[in-house]
């Protein structure tokens, strides 16, 4: 039997994903909703120039300019990054890493951390129900390989297990994102998942970020000019500060938690049987 959050796949998935002949209009006008949001979010980086962040020398170029629009327009800012955000995840468009970093240089490691997070999350959900409508074939041709291996996991506990993979990155992120629609997963376990499981890793980045302002300026005082024309020279080490410890290491011990408590259903089941 199916534990809670997981659905049969098969037949039974296809009937979910396709939905039954008396509603089929509505629910394939539905299932096209969160394509469509997809196209527009993405419009709106273009035409924002966000692409051309995606490099870290242009993101020290454009530092200046980034801090005083949010300074001018924190709400709209915000409501910018967070969709644009979404919207790559939802197309699993590559960057995400330095996205976060963008978050915590210009909102600070606590909120850049919050905002991607919830943005993450927005993404992640949106693709979800993209795997489930007239797409999800070809999406499941991608991951095709993937799915067999991570059936049984999601047959036996499909929060418990998606929730290990956010934690362990084993898979690419695109991936776990698009197999559990496929494996019949519920949204809203598949989302609450997500969100928990993405926390430690997402605000190790957003303080990296926190700290980038501070090692350009030190590096724009030892060779003036260097932020303007993108060629300062960071220093990886320069930006391990404390909360990024602290970070790093609690995602060190949420992800060992998995194991623990399969180690300990293990020898509960065996206690059990003697």
């Amino acid at each position: 039997m199916a534990k809670s959050g997981y659905a049969k796949s098969g037949a039974d998935r296809e009937e979910t994903v396709t939905g039954r002949s008396g509603d089929a209009p509505a629910a394939s006008s539905r299932r096209w909703i969160a394509p469509g949001i997809v196209v527009v979010l993405l419009g709106l980086a273009w035409f924002s120039g966000l692409f051309d962040l995606f490099s870290l020398s242009s993101l020290i170029r454009h530092r200046l300019e980034l801090q005083e629009f949010v300074e001018m327009h924190l709400a709209g800012g915000i409501a910018l990054y967070v969709l644009v955000y979404a919207g790559l995840v939802a197309i699993s468009f590559p960057g995400a890493s330095l996205l976060t970093i963008l978050s915590g240089f210009v909102f600070g490691g606590i909120l850049g951390g919050t905002l991607t997070v919830i943005a993450a999350t927005l993404g992640a959900s949106a693709i979800f129900e993209i795997a489930r409508s007239s797409l999800g074939k070809t999406l499941e041709n991608r991951t095709g390989r993937f799915v067999e291996r991570m059936r049984a996991g999601f047959r036996e506990n499909s929060f418990f297990y998606l929730l290990t993979l956010r934690l362990t990155p084993v898979f690419p992120f695109w991936v776990v994102n698009i197999v559990p629609a496929l494996l019949g997963m519920k949204l809203w376990p598949y989302a609450l998942a997500t969100f928990i499981g993405i926390i430690p890793g997402t605000f190790a980045y957003s303080y990296i970020g926190a700290g980038l302002d501070s090692v350009i300026m030190a590096q724009e005082t030892a060779s003036p000019g260097c932020a303007a024309a993108g060629t300062c020279e960071i220093d990886p080490s320069a930006l391990v500060t404390p909360q990024v410890l602290i970070a790093m290491a609690a995602l060190g011990v949420i992800s060992l938690l998995p194991v623990a408590v399969r180690k300990w259903k293990s020898r509960r089941a065996s206690a059990t049987a003697d």
